[in-house]
């Protein structure tokens, strides 16, 4: 409906992980993952090595035959060692705001989980993790323009006639408290899962991030408490 690019992430740090140990960890983490209801298993996998200019070693569209964590895991076994990258992508459901007219759906939103040998691309895994999530659009935990929180947040003019007419209905107050509990229910979604992968892996540390947001966790945080 309303053009939104930013990303949401974590990023996760084990306190080993050594090569002999990548699948098993990869396979833990992708135990965790809470999968579309109507679009369950992975429907995609790419396996690179050594850096990110490299073309994969393995790639695969797995979207007419999705599979489950053992299979995945399975297909990894010949390629994966201490510089390779592993991603593979599912979907998970999320709250919404979609339609004409415009209405709540809980619908398959795209996910990516990757996996960083710490031989790979120079170490990336100091930066981004052992392991990561890219969640799908930030706005779906942080609401648009300014409109979910405590914050005064400086809200931008409508740049399009379906923005406009998305903050026309949000003015409404019904509309705006359906939109936080919706928006909350997906972050609630969001954080148990991350409770579900630091109980399945030994976690050092854990980093929830977003391209747009100085504080992402914070900002989640905040959206909860607003009563």
């Amino acid at each position: 409906m309303l053009c939104m690019s930013n990303q949401a992430y974590l990023s996760i740090w084990c306190k080993d992980f050594p090569e002999e140990l990548i699948l098993e960890r990869f396979e833990k983490f992708l135990s965790t993952v809470p999968f579309s209801a109507k679009k369950p298993g992975f429907n995609y996998l790419e396996i690179r090595a050594v850096d990110w200019t490299e073309s994969p070693v393995y790639e695969q569209d797995l979207r007419s035959v999705p599979l489950d964590t053992a299979s995945i895991i399975e297909l990894c076994k010949p390629y994966v060692h201490n510089d390779c990258s592993i991603s593979v992508r599912s979907q998970w459901d999320l709250w919404v705001y979609e339609g004409d007219p415009a209405r709540w759906q809980s619908e398959p939103q795209a996910l990516e989980l990757l996996c960083y040998g710490e031989d790979f691309d120079e170490g990336i895994w100091r930066d981004d993790g052992h392991l990561e999530v890219n969640f799908g659009f930030e706005h779906l935990f942080t609401g648009h323009a300014g409109l979910l929180g405590i914050r005064q947040i400086a809200r931008p003019k409508a740049e399009s006639p379906e923005e406009e007419r998305f903050l026309e209905a949000m003015a409404r107050p019904e509309n705006l408290h359906n939109y936080y509990e919706k928006t909350r229910e997906n972050i609630k979604k969001l954080f148990d899962w991350v409770r579900r992968v630091e109980k399945a892996l030994p976690v050092e540390k854990l980093r929830l991030w977003s391209e747009g947001e100085e504080n992402f966790e914070a900002r989640l945080e905040e959206i909860l408490a607003v009563r």
